[in-house]
């Protein structure tokens, strides 16, 4: 046996087969798995690709498997996308396609269908992870009649075939206003996304934007959307008290524009939660906060593993067609009151 292999140098099917005393064949059987081999010659195989820290050149393998193990994650990156929340969902897709030896080819550029037929007629990865998704979006035809797998996280109004995952956000909306109203506030206002998400049809801020108004019938509620800079929302909050200056509950779906919502409130003398109770929807990672917030988190982690995991079993060829809605959660903060 050889021991001798430097890290630095790239190591062959060949060293693994002599490091083994095997033939190059057996080795790549034990790889594709494409023959039956005693378990005990797959056992010193396994041993020497781990010692010699193996790795299959990724054009071989996916000659020999017809597979590249590569998913592909189409994530349009649009200005009045929030930098922070997206790269929680790039950082958990790496993460958990590693864990079924995958890697992932990032799809930024806003190419619509277009985008999808060029990857997927190239080979690059054997399925599609689509995020953004609108209620009526371009792209869910052609994903249908691709050979690749495709998994939405997100919903649109017509998925069909299409396996979907996200959070329930019509039910979120409406756990944000129980919060509030449970503690009293019966005027409401919801500071929702900017302009550009809604005229855009995505599906998450429509989903939550119609449980709000279902969960506030027969309160008094105030809508408005909000760009992420602090001028915008200095205008939307005027626009918000002036049509209803009881607004003693505020719901913020807008994780961009949250600081500055908060920073503005404050400079109004509108403080947490003696004058006004808020409940935010996202990730408030600012443990520093005088007064932490009360939150419903978005589930990322869990969204992800769902999504990889319904890739995985499409490309076992055991897929169904199913949206996976996950229940909402409030984080309990200090910033929900008894209104006054």
């Amino acid at each position: 046996m050889r021991f001798d292999c430097r890290e630095d140098q790239m190591v062959s099917i060949s060293d693994v087969a002599e490091d083994a005393g095997v033939s190059a064949s057996t080795v790549s059987y034990v790889l594709s798995g494409k023959r039956s081999i005693s378990a005990d010659t797959q056992r010193r195989v396994e041993a020497s690709i781990r010692r010699l820290n193996y790795h299959p050149h990724a054009g071989a393998r996916a000659l020999a498997s017809s597979r590249t193990n590569v998913l592909a994650l189409v994530m349009p990156l649009r200005t009045d996308i929030h930098m922070p929340a997206m790269m929680r969902f790039v950082t958990s897709v790496v993460t958990t396609a590693r864990r079924h030896d995958y890697d992932v080819l990032l799809l930024t550029s806003d190419e619509g269908p277009a985008g999808l037929r060029r990857v997927a007629n190239s080979a690059m990865a054997d399925a599609f992870l689509v995020m953004e998704v609108q209620s009526d979006d371009p792209r869910i035809p052609v994903l249908r009649e691709l050979s690749r797998p495709s998994v939405l996280i997100g919903v649109p109004d017509d998925p069909g075939e299409l396996p979907c995952v996200d959070l329930d956000f019509a039910a979120a909306a409406k756990r944000c206003v129980a919060e509030l109203a449970d503690a009293g506030h019966t005027d409401i206002g919801l500071i929702g996304s900017p302009p550009v998400v809604y005229e855009r049809g995505t599906s998450f801020a429509g989903r939550f934007l119609r449980g709000f108004q279902e969960a506030t019938r027969g309160l008094n509620a105030v809508m408005r959307s909000c760009a992420p800079d602090y001028e915008a929302v200095g205008r939307c909050l005027d626009e918000l008290f002036a049509e209803n200056p009881e607004v003693t509950g505020l719901v913020v779906h807008n994780e961009a524009a949250l600081g500055s919502v908060l920073a503005e409130l404050r400079n109004r003398g509108r403080h947490m939660p003696d004058e006004i109770s808020l409940v935010a929807v996202g990730q408030d990672t600012a443990a520093h906060r005088e007064v932490p917030l009360t939150t419903v988190p978005l589930p990322t982690e869990d969204m992800v593993r769902i999504a990889v995991e319904l890739a995985m079993r499409a490309l076992q060829g055991s897929s169904t067609p199913e949206t996976r809605l996950l229940t909402p959660q409030i984080s309990p903060g200090k910033s929900v009151a008894p209104r006054r």
